[in-house]
């Protein structure tokens, strides 16, 4: 399937500050880029750096005044797909050291906190058979609610609301995930079919992989079920949102304005 992504956004600096971007579709085995354009207004400081786990790059910009960005693609997906429910999960000891991160709390994602409820409500499942089980759950108790949550908002503020956004949804993910030592992190992505369109985000666990003995990969998580691992476009990863926002200032910024279009080749039939 190929996903075409079309984005622009505008920021404005009143003094020289440095900003980093990432909102370029990874290039990575299971998804091809072609057709790819980056506009990029002018700068004192353009450089490009890998972004976290070598998934996606970043774009540092030093700036002052009015700054534009227009970047489109077309992105082929080749993401071999598995039924997460008959999964197993990978022994703590057994997981390989980069992925071990991705169970300590971080910013927005306090998993230790709901250690206890994981274990009431899902002790009784394993592996992937307990994520699929707080997908549903999450997707069955959280209303999708614009406006309610901010920078500020935890994946704690978010799990007691039971409200929020597909940010809010991916901590809370994260955290039911982490509190059963299952690897988990955020994933900042495109999807179509996301209303209102926008930047997505996901989460994603580290299971089994069924055709390697004793190895473990990466499964994508929506807990909004807006979007299927089929059909997701990566961005970037991290362990929580703080690690991939598409722009993080470091100065005073006034955000513009921003347009994000994704449709698919289905979409395009229909």
């Amino acid at each position: 399937m190929t996903t075409k992504i079309d984005l622009s956004f505008a920021f404005e600096a009143e003094d020289p500050t440095d900003v980093l971007l990432q909102f370029e579709a990874a290039a990575i085995p299971e998804q091809t880029l072609g057709n790819v354009t980056c506009n990029l207004g002018d700068a004192e400081h353009i450089a490009r750096v890998s972004a976290q786990d070598d998934i996606g790059e970043r774009i540092w910009v030093r700036t002052q005044g009015r700054f534009d960005v227009e970047y489109s693609a077309e992105v082929e997906l080749n993401r071999i797909l598995t039924e997460l429910g008959d999964l197993e999960r990978l022994d703590t000891h057994d997981l390989p050291g980069e992925t071990v991160k991705y169970l300590f709390d971080s910013r927005y994602c306090q998993g230790d906190k709901l250690q206890g409820f994981v274990s009431d409500k899902f002790g009784d499942r394993e592996g992937g058979a307990k994520i699929v089980a707080m997908h549903e759950w999450v997707r069955d108790t959280f209303k999708y609610t614009p406006g309610v949550s901010d920078a500020n908002t935890t994946g704690v503020d978010s799990f007691l609301e039971r409200r929020g956004i597909c940010r809010d949804y991916a901590h809370v993910m994260i955290m039911l995930a982490r509190a059963s030592a299952i690897p988990a992190r955020f994933v900042s992505c495109y999807a179509p079919g996301v209303e209102p369109p926008d930047f997505h985000a996901v989460a994603e666990v580290f299971l089994q992989d069924p055709t390697t003995e004793g190895g473990g990969a990466w499964y994508l998580v929506d807990a909004t079920d807006m979007a299927s691992a089929n059909d997701i476009v990566k961005i970037g990863v991290g362990r929580d949102a703080a690690d991939v926002s598409f722009m993080t200032s470091f100065g005073m910024t006034e955000f513009k304005e921003k347009t994000v279009t994704v449709t698919d080749d289905a979409a395009k039939q229909g």
